[in-house]
């Protein structure tokens, strides 16, 4: 990260909100591959290289939590061969990157399902979110076998499974100050029952490769979000396009339903 004091004129105007929540949709990195008659992992590779920067920029930018589309519930679908490819860069993304998330300061966090992730990838994510939790800087949270369907029946289930026992559920309905289940179930209980339970919504989310859709991602978080697509290829996203979609964030008005900007 920059320590230069020099302002950058691309960034952000210090006048506008700078979005402290950031969600992305890395696509493109296959065909990105393909389009130069290359196999798709290189483009998984290629796309683990621009993390790194925008990690960088983000955290230059004032950002405060980045959390990115790694990999979904329905990507498992995708070829072996290029299955096994992501889970190698994943073991090595968490173990070349482990001292630099350090110096810099950044948090990381793990978001979705641990299962169908092999042992040895597992074990190199936990030692990465443990070393990196006391950090105080950017938090950069990775959806890695992630779907927000999945994310929202598993936050039922922890739900069910807290109200049927009666010891839990007084506990619950104590921490909460109410009285019974009815009110005790708000859209607040339902939040903390999600997998990245402390982080705030994302203001801004962001799709590079043309694609413009949500994919089942975040799809409670993403309600008031301000949706950015680009037809920008994963592997060619920059520090600018990043700063072209915050600007594009910084011209819109957030109303939340009201008739007043917020």
């Amino acid at each position: 990260m920059s320590n230069n004091a020099s302002p950058n004129p691309l960034a952000p105007s210090a006048s506008n909100a700078v979005p402290q929540h950031i969600a992305i949709v890395m696509d493109g990195n296959g065909r990105w591959a393909q389009r130069r008659g290359l196999p798709r992992s290189e483009g998984h590779v290629k796309g683990s290289e621009v993390v790194e920067k925008i990690v960088e920029a983000a955290a230059d930018l004032g950002v405060k939590r980045l959390t990115l589309y790694c990999l979904s519930n329905e990507n498992w679908k995708r070829p072996q061969i290029e299955i096994e490819a992501l889970m190698a860069l994943l073991k090595g993304y968490m173990i070349e990157r482990r001292d630099k998330l350090v110096r810099d300061n950044v948090r990381l966090r793990i978001v979705g399902r641990r299962d169908r992730i092999p042992s040895d990838a597992l074990r190199e994510m936990d030692e990465t979110v443990r070393v990196t939790a006391n950090n105080t800087g950017l938090t950069l949270a990775l959806a890695i076998n992630y779907g927000a369907r999945q994310e929202l029946v598993d936050a039922v289930r922890s739900i069910v499974s807290e109200l049927l026992n009666e010891e839990t559920r007084d506990a619950a309905l104590k921490r909460a100050g109410v009285a019974n289940v009815e009110e005790l179930i708000t859209e607040n209980y339902l939040a903390q029952k999600l997998y990245d339970s402390d982080a705030p919504d994302p203001d801004l989310f962001i799709r590079s490769g043309g694609e413009k859709r949500l994919s089942n991602y975040l799809l409670w978080q993403l309600s008031y979000a301000e949706l950015w697509f680009t037809d920008v290829l994963w592997p060619d996203f920059t520090p600018d396009t990043l700063k072209e979609a915050i600007a594009a964030y910084q011209s819109r008005q957030r109303r939340y339903g009201d008739v007043t900007a917020k």
